[in-house]
């Protein structure tokens, strides 16, 4: 077989497809991350900008102004292939993946359903420190059923702490009423 022959057959031969794709969180330039993921999904690329809604006072009036809850992080759900890893990485305002030594980490799709979880229940919550010890619980009953977090004691109430490792960013919500079980 010529050497002609084999590069005609690697060039034809279809790209391998997997459908594993996995939440990656992002890290995004100051402030670009709803820039950033309007133009990942242009691209076909699913993502996810968890966000709050805050009141801005100005001089002359008040305002609702939407935030992302983690400053300077997206998440994308993508197969790890080195074309889809590129054109997440060469989108405007996009730094990288977060990781270790040039590889990403993985997010598990239940950190990424517990934030849904919690943004569609409209229960107050606070951004928390990040948080790597405790016990890991999971609420049992109402609009929270299923969620899993670390459970803390701060101020004499109960408080649940649902986390996001590879960006060690963490949210807080009370939860006295509710039961919970060990995972």
């Amino acid at each position: 077989m010529s050497s002609r022959t084999l590069w005609q057959q690697l060039v034809v031969s279809p790209p391998v497809v997997t459908d594993s794709s996995r939440w990656y969180a992002i890290h995004t330039r100051a402030r670009h991350e709803k820039m950033v993921t309007t133009r990942l999904q242009e691209q076909g690329i699913t993502t996810f900008l968890p966000t709050t809604t805050e009141v801005r006072r100005w001089s002359d009036r008040r305002k609702l102004v939407e935030f992302p809850l983690f400053s300077c992080y997206a998440f994308v759900n993508v197969p790890w292939l080195s074309e889809v890893r590129e054109k997440v990485e060469r989108t405007n305002g996009v730094l990288g993946f977060v990781g270790v030594g040039g590889s990403a980490i993985p997010i598990p799709d239940v950190e990424i359903e517990n934030i849904r979880t919690l943004l569609r229940t409209l229960l107050p919550y606070t951004a928390y420190p990040f948080l790597k010890i405790g016990q890991r619980v999971r609420v049992r009953g109402g609009p929270l059923d299923g969620v899993e977090g670390i459970l803390v004691a701060r101020n004499k109430s109960n408080t649940l702490v649902i986390s996001v490792e590879p960006i060690q960013r963490s949210l807080a919500i009370q939860i006295d009423d509710y039961s919970v079980e060990p995972v």
